[in-house]
Formats: C-alpha cells, structure tokens, sequence
C-alpha cells in the first residue's frame, strides 16, 4: 500500500491543485480506454487464423481511425488550454510575497503591510528536534493567510531555481533578471513542504521550501509582532 501511495500526487490542498488532480485522472481514463483497445485488437491480430488477400484498402476504417484520434486529442485538449489560464490567473491579490533564490536557501520580503524580510534556510541534521522532517524543515517559513489570494514575484540572485510545493499546484522557475509570478489560494490551514526542483548545484537538493498557512487573524498578528 505504502509503494501504491508514492505514485499518487500528494493531497491537493489549494483549487489550483483540485484542477489539476481532476485533469490528471480525465487523462488517465482515456488513456487507459485507448490502451486497452489497442490491446484488445492486437490480440485479435496475433490469435486470428483468417486472412484475407484480397483486401486492398478500407476508406471506412481508415476514415474512423484519422476521426477518433483527433476526438480523443480535443476531449484532452479542451481542459488542458482552461487548466492553463486558470493556473497564470492572478486576481486582486491580498498579499504578495516576494521570494529570491540563492545558492542555497531562499529569501523572502512581504512588503505589503510592513517591510518585513528574512533568509529560509535548511535546519542542519544536528540542529533538528524530535518534531522535525529531515532535509525538509526550514528555520523560517513562509506564512500566509488561509482562503486568501497570494502572489509571489520570484527571481534569482544567481543561477535558475525552482519554487515548487506539489500539494499546491505551484511550480514557477527562479530566472536571474527575470521576475516570475505565480498566484495561488490555500483551501486548509497547516504545513506544506517542497523543494527546489532545477538542477541549481552542488547543494541543490538542501534548500527546502516550507509553507506554513494560518487564520488571517493569526497572519495580522504576526504581522504586527515580527521583528526583524
């Protein structure tokens, strides 16, 4: 069961996730379909004993089978090209964050409310309690407020990097001299995890992302009490 579970994405929690969970399993459907229909009519050629010579040509079966394919690409097509809007959407944002990738940690300024910056680096092995996740627990996270629409404006300070937690949907390359953004809204309270996914180095794989999403109530007042 546990080998099962790895195949699957992780939990969505976010409607950008939901989305594409739903496009996920729209497409395996039909590619289950069309893998068992290619299977059931390779079977009928390998165990079939009756030839027949003299066919020349079959325009019906060579029309159906230019016709199909093209349905079936529309069917996938059609909720691919909405999924992408949807995702490079960005309505009225309640906080923006920016967020700088380093070799090899991230850094972060929320300059909404009040200028608040700060480094999120990787907790070391030695450094680590009872409670935390190894190579993925952060001694700064980034917070933000549940049921809200976030931006976040990334870049690079030096080489490409990747911003991704999978159970949000996001995923957005840190360019240098480029500015990226990407929106997105937490469903639930509680810690996501993530990872640079762009081969950026040596220490590529030590510079986790944690996101940590609270009540806007809880979100003010740590606004209010943080000092940098």
């Amino acid at each position: 069961m546990a080998t099962w579970k790895t195949l699957l994405l992780q939990d969505s929690s976010s409607p950008l996730m939901e989305q594409l969970s739903f496009f996920h399993d729209h497409a395996l459907m039909i590619l289950t379909i069309i893998t068992i229909l290619v299977g059931q009519l390779l079977a009928g050629l390998f165990f079939n004993k009756y030839i027949n010579r003299y066919l020349l040509e079959g325009q019906m079966i060579e029309l159906i089978w230019t016709i199909l394919p093209a349905i079936t690409l529309i069917f996938i097509a059609l909720p691919s090209l909405k999924l992408i809007y949807i995702l490079d959407e960005v309505n009225n944002p309640s906080v923006s964050i920016k967020t700088m990738g380093h070799q090899w940690y991230w850094s972060y300024e929320y300059s909404d409310f009040k200028n608040i910056e700060f480094d999120s680096y990787m907790i070391p092995i030695n450094e680590m309690n009872s409670w935390n996740f190894r190579l993925l627990d952060v001694d700064n996270r980034v917070i933000i407020p549940f049921k809200s629409q976030i931006r976040l404006l990334v870049s690079s300070a030096d080489v490409i990097h990747s911003w991704t937690i999978p159970s949000m949907g996001v995923k957005i390359d840190a360019t240098p001299g480029r500015l990226n953004q990407v929106s997105f809204t937490s469903s639930r309270t509680g810690l996501f995890y993530g990872q640079c996914s762009e081969i950026c180095g040596a220490n590529h794989s030590f510079m986790p992302i944690v996101l940590e999403s609270i009540s806007p109530k809880f979100f003010l007042k740590w606004m209010n009490n943080y000092k940098n």
